[in-house]
């Protein structure tokens, strides 16, 4: 029995191993918020709903069919946070901190498993990656928490507040829009206190960025300095910041802190100051774009990410022009475009099929509700016009697996179980007609 499971774990590829890793926290997770230990007196919850929950946890999404604060007691609300953490961090570099933690050495598999799931180029480092990462996380979670209780202290005792704050630091860092202020009231509380949404907004922007470019800003400090990958990240993410503030302030009836707090958030965070159901179709449909692009590669966030935006723009501009597809005086890969063209058909083919799906199965809710609650899922934000509560159970599990894939990416779940050995075979080429 031992050699057969030796044989099978050898056929294991690094990648299939982190999507079991996932769904195994996410069922365990599910199993523990279900527990009476974890929810409040008087409360029931269903198997979908904490199947839901411990999805939109893992994945860091922030999507709720039942208020966090509501249902789960101190303990469950501990469990959820957990899950963020573990969720951003991702589960080999949690299991590989932990190793660290515990002072033993960590092995060939581990530095394998980190560099699959951090799409590293070689084994150099893998372990002070994972170790900078972990006091990169720590330091902006505690800066966070501390800036938040400042705000929370002026509603809440110190014991409640410093829970508010520790929990929604850890959501905020790790880009997922859970908080745990009850009755579904995100944060539109606080939608003046200019410290709250600040601190909310910089906890986001450095979650989303990714921790290779914030490592690389704090090693070089200079942006002449900096890596391609890095220079393309910061500026698309600047950039979208700006565009999406005006389009959100030019669309609807909100401040100029709402606009950039939504442009903030709707890159994969979830978290909402303005009831988003307010919101006109123009307003929805620029936060539908912004949660497609998402954060950058290597972060806690998702979405097709900022790069593949910055390099799909950067072929479609050198096809156009008939030039190389060039930028910051660096040439893209034609490898890399292909990538990204992929992962754009892939990602874009996924939420259309789901959004279909929904409609069938939620046909009293528009077009627009639908696509944003898919958009949401897929871009692991959490953002919802207001109707997740409401969904039937197949609809729910729809989004489960819809915020599973995205969480992985499109590409890596479609490649999991395919024989990547080339084929010898190469046909003759022939035109086709295109556009």
């Amino acid at each position: 029995m031992n050699y057969l499971k030796k044989i099978y774990l050898k056929k294991i590829t690094p990648g299939q191993i982190i999507a079991l890793g996932f769904c195994a926290v996410i069922l365990i997770g599910a199993v523990l918020l279900m527990l009476p230990i974890s929810i409040n007196k008087g409360v029931s919850v269903s198997f979908i709903d904490a199947l839901f929950t411990s999805t939109s946890a893992v994945c860091v999404t922030g999507l709720i069919s039942i208020d966090t604060a509501d249902t789960f007691n101190i303990f469950g609300r501990t469990i959820v946070a957990l899950l963020i953490q573990i969720g951003g961090l991702g589960v080999t570099s949690t299991g590989v901190g932990m190793i660290m933690i515990i002072g033993r050495r960590v092995g060939f598999k581990q530095r394998t498993l980190v560099k699959e799931a951090w799409n590293l180029s070689s084994f150099k480092g893998v372990v002070k990656l994972v170790k900078a990462v972990l006091i990169m996380t720590l330091f902006f979670e505690l800066l966070g928490a501390i800036l938040s209780f400042f705000v929370f202290r002026q509603d809440y005792n110190t014991l409640d507040a410093i829970g508010i704050s520790i929990f929604h630091s850890i959501a905020a860092f790790n880009n997922s829009g859970f908080d745990i202020l009850g009755d579904f009231r995100a944060l539109i509380p606080y939608q003046n206190d200019i410290l709250l949404n600040l601190t909310t907004c910089g906890l986001i922007i450095f979650g989303g960025l990714g921790f290779l470019v914030i490592l690389d800003i704090i090693k070089v400090r200079s942006f002449k300095k900096l890596s391609f990958h890095s220079k393309v990240v910061i500026t698309t993410s600047i950039v979208l910041l700006i565009v999406g503030t005006l389009l959100l302030k030019w669309t609807e009836n909100i401040t100029w802190l709402g606009a950039f707090f939504q442009s903030t958030s709707a890159r994969t965070a979830g978290f909402s100051t303005y009831p988003i159901g307010s919101f006109t179709n123009a307003g929805l449909l620029t936060l539908t774009i912004l949660m497609f692009i998402g954060a950058s590669p290597g972060s806690t966030g998702g979405g097709i990410k900022t790069s593949t935006l910055f390099v799909l723009i950067q072929s479609i501009k050198s096809i156009v022009k008939n030039r190389h597809c060039e930028s910051f005086k660096r040439t893209i890969p034609y490898d890399v475009i292909i990538k990204s063209f992929i992962v754009m058909s892939l990602s874009l083919a996924l939420v259309l099929v789901a959004t279909f799906a929904l409609c069938v199965l939620e046909s009293e809710y528009s077009l627009i509700q639908n696509l944003f609650e898919v958009t949401s899922a897929f871009g692991t934000v959490g953002l919802s016009t207001g109707i997740t509560p409401d969904l039937s159970s197949g609809s729910k599990f729809l989004l489960v697996l819809v915020m599973y894939i995205g969480r992985l990416g499109p590409l890596t779940i479609a490649t999991l179980w395919i024989d990547k050995e080339k084929s010898s075979v190469h046909y003759s080429e022939e035109i086709i007609t295109i556009g």
